[in-house]
């Protein structure tokens, strides 16, 4: 009677083991991912747009071009014409502070990349 009690109890908690290991097998919903950690049906699909969606682009992008070259012109035409415009002193002047800028610039971006590279050499 004791043996057939224990038997029971053996197999109860037997089944109870088999279930959750049943259990931990399901709880993937895709085996394939658990595989080759990605699934297999993911590849991304290529959406084509229609012809008429591609040339209105195209144009679009055709327009803004021109329009942008058509601004830089104006903008070197009007520099121009602003230089033209001024006395030959205020030239001589316009030309000296240009120089002058463009050194300050010139050395102030030769400081920068030297004090990044010294930023750079600390890290390294």
């Amino acid at each position: 009677m004791k043996n057939l009690f224990l038997k029971r109890i053996l197999i109860v908690i037997i089944l109870a083991g088999l279930a959750m290991q049943v259990c931990e097998a399901q709880r993937t919903n895709n085996p394939e991912r658990e595989i080759f950690k990605k699934s297999l049906h993911t590849k991304k699909k290529k959406v084509k747009e229609s012809p008429s969606v591609v040339r209105a682009k195209n144009k679009q992008a055709a327009n803004k071009k021109k329009s942008d070259e058509e601004y830089n012109a104006y903008v070197k035409q009007q520099r121009k014409h602003a230089f033209e415009i001024q006395s030959p002193d205020v030239r001589s002047r316009m030309i000296e502070n240009r120089k002058e800028s463009d050194a300050r610039y010139k050395e102030k971006k030769k400081n920068r990349t030297e004090n990044s590279r010294k930023a750079g050499k600390k890290y390294n």
